[in-house]
């Protein structure tokens, strides 16, 4: 009878370590339904993953699957706000999911300011028990898209409301993401960027889905050597790099890449 309990205890403690959590961390001006509309979610379930939830700042909604070998929630971020405030949002949402699943490892994959948000979570240790970081097309050394939002905002009154008045709502956005666009300019001394690419980075797997190629071929908002986490100075060599010949926006093959990445 104890050999019998032995083994069941093994059994369980196997089944365990199998198991595998992954959250979807959406981009600027996205949200936990980007990976809905893009196919992502439909395509993860195709191939085995189950939906567990979606976690917001108010809270989380669980779905009926929450018990699954291999599971995923989506989550809700402010997009609009600065990194660190979405990462310290993020990694509430971690320390829920980890006392829901204890042991169990968890994977992070970011959509492009998602990984950027994914990362700093994972420097300031705030995940437990890491396994990967996969960032789709993030900007890990910057974008000039982001200086070039700031410099068509930076009016001064009356010109701006003048802007406002014939740009409409997304003028409107942009300024009021000035401090999140500020954290992903190019790193250079003094910017968020060039802070955290510093940082010690924890040792679990890194992968980065690049989309290459010049704007128009390729994609048009992140140039591809800033996808590359290999450009980071600490991870210098530790990134497997992906290249995927799409666009910025996510994509259903997107779905099927990552389950083949986390099969490996």
């Amino acid at each position: 009878m104890k050999r019998f309990f032995a083994l069941l205890l093994l059994f369980s403690v196997s089944m365990i370590s199998k198991a595998d959590v992954m959250l979807l961390v959406h981009g600027y001006l996205g949200s936990a339904g980007s990976w809905e509309t893009s196919g992502v979610s439909w395509a993860l379930e195709q191939q085995g993953w189950q939906r567990a939830g979606l976690m917001s700042p108010r809270g989380l909604i669980p779905a009926s699957d929450a018990k699954a070998v291999n599971k995923f929630y989506t989550v809700d971020l402010l997009s609009m706000a600065p990194i660190g405030f979405q990462a310290e949002q993020l990694r509430r949402m971690i320390s829920l999911v980890e006392r829901r699943h204890p042991g169990e490892p968890v994977t992070l994959v970011g959509h492009s300011a998602g990984g950027v948000v994914s990362r700093m979570v994972l420097v300031q240790g705030g995940v437990k028990n890491p396994k990967a970081l996969i960032t789709i097309a993030s900007p890990h050394l910057g974008t000039l898209r982001a200086i070039e939002a700031l410099e068509e905002t930076d009016d001064p009154f009356p010109i701006s409301v003048v802007k406002e008045f014939f740009a409409g709502d997304l003028y409107g956005v942009v300024r009021d993401s000035w401090e999140v666009l500020l954290d992903l300019t190019p790193e250079q001394p003094g910017n968020l960027l060039y802070w955290l690419n510093r940082q010690p980075h924890p040792e679990i797997e890194y992968i980065s889905v690049v989309r290459p190629g010049p704007i128009g071929a390729g994609d048009e908002l992140v140039p591809a050597f800033s996808q590359d986490m290999n450009q980071v100075q600490t991870l210098k060599g530790k990134s497997r790099v992906v290249t995927t010949p799409v666009s910025h926006a996510l994509q259903p093959s997107d779905g099927r890449l990552l389950v083949e990445l986390l099969a490996e």
